[in-house]
């Protein structure tokens, strides 16, 4: 073999072994990168958790969640009713229930009949009847089923023993189970002389607390500036003129009569008070504490009146610190300073509600409660009343009106600004005397509505 072609296969196989050595000491990494299996990444709570807390620095408190009760708002029904009086010489009523939904609902309308009326004509299948625990009022019901997306009209004549007066029949839309209504409305047919609602008639002039306190203290006043008057007369009256000093006569001139001379120089007059004269410290103290104690008085006995007429243990109030008493039937819209209230019924013993504790009966209200004002307005249980024949009251029964609710504490959540909400409140009695008159305020100064139930 030629010494050339030797020389380049060496060089060759030098060059061969370069590369293989120089491959050798990646292959293992390049392996063990394939043969690992990918990490996936940790997420951030347990890298949160692998966070070190430095020594001596304490943790920081859970995060405690303040949450304010959210305003009572009236969301539309599935179910909605509309009542208007009929132009008819006799009381008359044009009643609407429409179903809003896609799907057929099965409602009972019930239109409250006043006392002293009954119906003659009712259209759409209804019929009249007395409710449970009334033995005076009437209620025409119906029990339809409304299919998706339709409107449905029903029709009532009433007949009264006084034609000439109004007549309000309140109409309500409720569920199967008769405690919870889908939507309530009310039309008063109005005769020619009575009104619907009457408000308590204010007292004269003369026996209202301020006009009395601002005649005491005028009162007051003008006896001061009198015995002021008399002692500032009795001060500067003038005294007893002085003696006259006897002068000689003297001859008057020529041919005159004789004349009285002129003594020179006069005799000083007596000097009158030097300084102006104060009264005494007893009258300025007597007349001060006669017109405190009349301020004080006055004040007095406005308070112990507003206080008496707001007693608990009275019957219904005739008198607050804000607004006057309106008292009305049922289906009238009464307002006070915050709200306006209208019952649609009460009614006792009836539907789901439990049996009450004691052996008492429960009277369920349907109330539709308006918020009047601009901000959220809150009320409380205690305050809303059913007095009864003999003259005792009862609260609102609050554990009751909640299960009549579903669960929800209506007088925990506020009634927000311009809203209405309409819900079913319970009064447990006790005995067979039925709610003879409800009471019902937005807060404890409020004069309040009063309703009469039967």
């Amino acid at each position: 073999m030629p010494a050339s072609r030797r020389h380049h296969r060496t060089l060759a196989v030098l060059v061969n072994c370069l590369g293989i050595i120089a491959a050798v000491p990646a292959l293992p990494a390049a392996h063990r990168a394939e043969a690992a299996p990918p990490q996936p990444a940790a997420p951030p709570a347990a890298a949160a958790r692998a966070t070190p807390i430095p020594t001596g620095m304490p943790a920081a408190p859970p995060a405690v969640p303040t949450t304010k009760p959210a305003p009572i708002r009236l969301s539309t029904p599935p179910v909605t009713v509309a009542v208007a009086a009929a132009g008819t010489p006799a009381p008359g009523y044009r009643i609407q229930v429409r179903n809003a939904g896609p799907t057929p609902v099965e409602t009972t309308v019930r239109q409250e009949l006043p006392a002293g009326s009954r119906a003659t004509a009712v259209t759409g299948g209804g019929r009249a009847n007395h409710p449970i625990g009334s033995a005076t009022a009437n209620e025409v019901t119906w029990r339809l089923r409304l299919p998706g997306r339709s409107t449905t009209t029903l029709n009532t004549a009433l007949s009264t023993a006084a034609p000439d007066r109004s007549v309000t029949a309140p109409t309500c839309a409720y569920g199967t189970d008769g405690t919870r209504p889908y939507d309530c409305a009310t039309a008063t047919w109005t005769g020619s002389r009575v009104p619907a609602a009457q408000v308590t008639a204010a007292a004269p002039a003369w026996r209202r607390p301020p006009v009395l306190l601002a005649a005491l203290a005028a009162l007051l006043v003008v006896a001061g500036g009198v015995l002021w008057w008399a002692w500032r007369r009795r001060r500067t009256r003038p005294g007893r003129a002085p003696a006259a000093t006897g002068v000689p006569p003297v001859a008057g001139g020529v041919g005159g009569p004789a004349e009285q001379g002129t003594v020179y120089p006069r005799p000083a007059m007596p000097a009158l008070a030097g300084r102006r004269r104060r009264p005494p410290i007893w009258l300025v103290v007597g007349v001060a504490a006669a017109v405190l104690a009349g301020v004080v008085g006055a004040a007095a006995w406005t308070a112990t009146q507003r206080v008496a007429a707001m007693d608990t243990t009275k019957q219904p109030t005739s008198g607050a610190w804000v607004g006057n008493s309106v008292t009305g039937a049922l289906g009238v819209p009464l307002r006070e300073t915050a709200f306006e209230f209208t019952v649609y019924r009460v009614s006792c013993g009836v539907g789901t509600l439990p049996a009450a504790p004691g052996g008492g009966r429960q009277c369920l209200a349907t109330v539709g409660v308006r918020n009047l004002t601009g901000g959220e307005q809150t009320w409380h249980g205690q305050l809303q009343r059913a007095y009864l024949t003999g003259g005792n009251w009862v609260a609102t029964d609050e554990s009751a009106t909640r299960v009549a609710n579903l669960g929800r504490d209506v007088f925990a959540q506020p009634v927000a600004a311009g809203s209405r909400v309409l819900l079913p409140l319970v009064f447990t009695v006790h005995g067979d005397d039925p709610p003879k008159q409800l009471e019902l305020r937005s807060g404890v100064f409020s004069a309040g509505v009063r309703v009469n139930v039967r």
